[in-house]
């Protein structure tokens, strides 16, 4: 795109932003005039210091929307490492050994070896489990 083309339609929005935003200091008070006065600027602005011109050339560019895309890419696998790493989802190898150096192998699936009776019918529980339900049962809680 020309450079007279791109400096008339932001010399046009300018000017359109800054006449709604005398419009609406006269309705709704200074401080509405003020803020639309400074966000119409920004489209002059933006001409003034070249961004214009690059966010036209990103546009309609398909390398710079693919390097765009991988910059994305990347971002979202960095935040997604941090939310694992926080998580601990991350950290296979290293959990076995931190199991290790806490005072033995890691623990192991419970086996469905111990049975209780609940309720009339059997089912596999954890001997600690089993227990503990008994202590409840003895003081009347079930």
């Amino acid at each position: 795109m020309s450079d007279f083309f791109l400096f008339s339609i932001s010399l046009a929005v300018t000017v359109l932003g800054l006449v709604g935003s005398w419009a609406a200091a006269r309705r709704r008070g200074a401080a509405s005039g003020l803020r639309g006065a400074a966000w119409s600027l920004l489209p002059l602005g933006a001409y003034l210091t070249g961004l214009t011109k690059f966010l036209v050339d990103l546009a309609f560019s398909p390398l710079k929307w693919a390097g765009v895309i991988v910059l994305g890419l990347g971002a979202v696998l960095y935040m997604t490492s941090g939310v694992m790493l926080r998580r601990g989802g991350g950290a296979k190898a290293g959990s076995d050994r931190a199991e290790a150096g806490r005072g033995g192998a890691p623990k192991a699936a419970p086996k469905s070896g111990g049975k209780a009776a609940v309720e009339g019918r059997k089912t596999a529980v954890d001997p600690d489990l089993a227990e503990i339900e008994e202590i409840l049962k003895n003081r009347g809680i079930s």
